[in-house]
């Protein structure tokens, strides 16, 4: 009793720091799906043909990728408290680019700016928390609860964009990035000034130091990790979640990107795709607040075999039978559910379980961003890939993609099983 009344005051100390660096997530969800939901928008009102839409859309991917690449160096060169704080302030100057696009170029540029921020802030906040937290478990629990703030993020540029969907040319697009990066500057401002967080700073410097002070070892790098003496467990693992990511995040960042492109290119209007985009959503929040409780539990294993399964017989389904506007929508809908109890939240755990803590952020910034890498490849011929004459053949496509996906995945939960590292983190 004793342990768990500590536990939840622990928790409660630290929610704060979880909430400031959830916050993160939402504009990283909210660039993505923000530029997705107005796209259209944008085209419209700035005469942009497919091909500059298809650009924009994968300089934006491209940009979180690298942000996500070069973290860890980035706060190597100016600290990871000054990283912390800095990476919304530059969000908000590319969305403020992006309110005042009069042009292609001036949208591309802004993109870029608040992607790459977005890009950076995810890995950086998530070792922020576990550079803060008193021990593994309270880091564990905090860095999974992040993901109800992503989900978050998509349900508000969705509503943001229905809102302001009726307004004409690109004037409901710019309210959409004025939101986002009026929010930045907010956040911005709380990371920066909050005295409660550099009271939490303090004392994680303190507990680093500690915690160096009585390692009996040199710090792990990654290299030596994957391919130290150990490299059979951690190398098996690690691409294992990888193509399990890679073709998962094909997969979602197509939906997550190109879900109103591909409902307005089915003819519904602006209004109804917006609509049904935050509709659907509420639907994604609720399954990924669902995996967020079984996220230690017995029942993990389920949940992915359940949401892979939804996510095959989704794309299936709407390749074989039909590619309407009403499957499309009932297709977006089953994918909210299983994406989000067998997609990025479950990676993000299968990454703080599998490697040693010294590693992880580096590690799931590499995954992450290779993975973005390859979605902004992708991209650059999405928009050709899901107008009707030929979304049949895609969606044959895709059903291969969570095949591949559900294999490598069951592949990682079987390594779990065979080094005990699930039952390991339940124990604690």
């Amino acid at each position: 009793m004793k342990s768990t009344i500590n536990e939840i005051e622990s928790i409660d100390k630290y929610k704060p720091l979880a909430i400031a660096a959830g916050l993160g997530s939402v504009l990283g969800s909210g660039i993505i799906v923000g530029m997705s939901a107005t796209i259209t928008v944008w085209q419209l009102g700035l005469n942009l043909n497919n091909g500059q839409v298809g650009i924009i859309s994968g300089a934006l991917t491209f940009a979180i990728a690298i942000g996500s690449l070069i973290a860890g160096e980035i706060t190597k060169k100016i600290g990871l408290v000054k990283s912390f704080n800095f990476m919304n302030f530059l969000f908000a100057i590319g969305a403020f680019v992006c309110v005042l696009a009069p042009n292609y170029l001036a949208l591309l540029v802004g993109s870029i700016i608040a992607g790459f921020a977005s890009g950076a802030d995810l890995p950086i906040s998530l070792t922020m928390i576990s550079h803060d937290s008193p021990d593994e478990k309270t880091s564990s629990k905090l860095i999974a609860s992040t993901q109800i703030f992503w989900q978050i993020g998509v349900l508000g540029s969705y509503g943001a964009a229905f809102l302001v969907s009726k307004m004409a040319g690109a004037t409901g697009a710019r309210v959409v990035f004025a939101c986002l990066g009026i929010l930045a500057l907010l956040i911005g401002v709380w990371r920066t000034f909050s005295r409660k967080f550099k009271t939490l700073h303090q004392e994680g410097n303190k507990h680093q130091v500690s915690l160096s002070n009585n390692k009996t070892t040199g710090k792990q790098s990654t290299l030596n990790v994957l391919f130290g003496k150990n490299k059979k467990k951690y190398l098996s693992m690690f691409i294992s979640i990888m193509i399990f990511y890679i073709c998962w995040n094909l997969l979602a960042n197509t939906f997550g990107q190109f879900e109103t492109f591909m409902l307005v290119n089915a003819h519904a209007s602006q209004s109804l795709a917006t609509g049904a985009g935050l509709v659907l959503n509420f639907v994604s929040l609720f399954a990924t607040m669902a995996f967020a409780k079984c996220a230690g539990s017995k029942y993990r294993n389920w949940f992915f075999i359940i949401g892979m399964t939804i996510q095959f017989l989704d794309m299936f389904s709407l390749a074989a039978l039909s590619h309407e506007l009403w499957p499309i929508i009932f297709a977006i809908g089953f994918m909210s559910i299983g994406s989000n109890i067998a997609g990025e939240a479950i990676y993000k755990v299968w990454t703080q379980e599998a490697f040693p803590m010294s590693v992880r952020s580096s590690i799931q910034g590499f995954i992450g961003g290779f993975s973005r890498f390859l979605c902004g490849l992708f991209a650059f011929i999405t928009p050709a890939l899901v107008v009707q004459s030929v979304i049949k053949t895609t969606m044959f496509g895709f059903s291969g993609m969570v095949v591949i996906a559900f294999l490598f995945g069951l592949n990682m939960v079987r390594l779990e099983k065979k080094y005990g590292i699930q039952s390991e983190n339940k124990r604690k």
